[in-house]
């Protein structure tokens, strides 16, 4: 576990990051950034990334300024007709089958922009994996969806659950698939 001089802050509400920080911080508080993702959104989706986890991170920093506030954000990126398109997270199941459809029997990639905000500095930095997935027949990705897992997750799966089954191939950080680069983020903390 790493030793800080600050208190740490975890600008997110997801269970994975938290689960994710948890293995480099032993001791952090949460708080929920409140932020417009949609009004943040750029076309570039690294961009888009490392925008919203600076904002996340500034936002709580605002009302923090003695602590380190991390916050991150994860885009889901797949090529459609030579434009690399960001898949958000479904607005309902319908979207959901959707984006499993475009992702069905393709390589996407996934982004995770950080921001480590500290009394004394700003690190911003996204890192990237390609993730394979199998074909999936409309059944599979109807009973996915009915599992209600994909409803809250950029690109309408989660690595960590049932998914995880359709995934052929990772390349790149596992851990920044589920929503935390970890050894790029051990990193950005030692040289605070």
């Amino acid at each position: 576990m790493l030793k800080l001089d600050y208190p740490v802050i975890l600008a997110s509400g997801s269970p994975r990051r938290r689960e994710l920080l948890g293995r480099l911080v032993a001791e952090f508080h949460v708080v929920v950034a409140d932020v417009d993702e949609d009004s943040l959104t750029v076309e570039d989706p690294e961009q888009t990334a490392r925008i919203l986890a600076r904002e996340k991170a500034l936002t709580v920093y605002a009302d923090h300024r003695d602590s380190i506030v991390i916050g991150g954000d994860t885009v889901v990126a797949l090529e459609i007709d030579g434009v690399l398109t960001q898949l958000s997270k479904p607005v309902d199941a319908a979207d959901a089958v959707r984006m499993l459809g475009l992702l069905s029997g393709r390589t996407h990639t996934v982004i995770t922009g950080v921001c480590v905000k500290w009394p004394k500095g700003i690190s911003v930095f996204a890192e990237r994996s390609e993730v394979t997935f199998g074909v999936m027949s409309k059944g599979q990705i109807k009973a996915y969806v009915e599992s209600g897992e994909p409803m809250d997750k950029a690109g309408a799966y989660g690595l960590q659950g049932g998914a995880r089954q359709y995934v052929t191939q990772i390349k790149g950080d596992i851990e920044n698939v589920i929503g935390l680069p970890v050894d790029r983020l051990r990193e950005a903390l030692r040289e605070i």
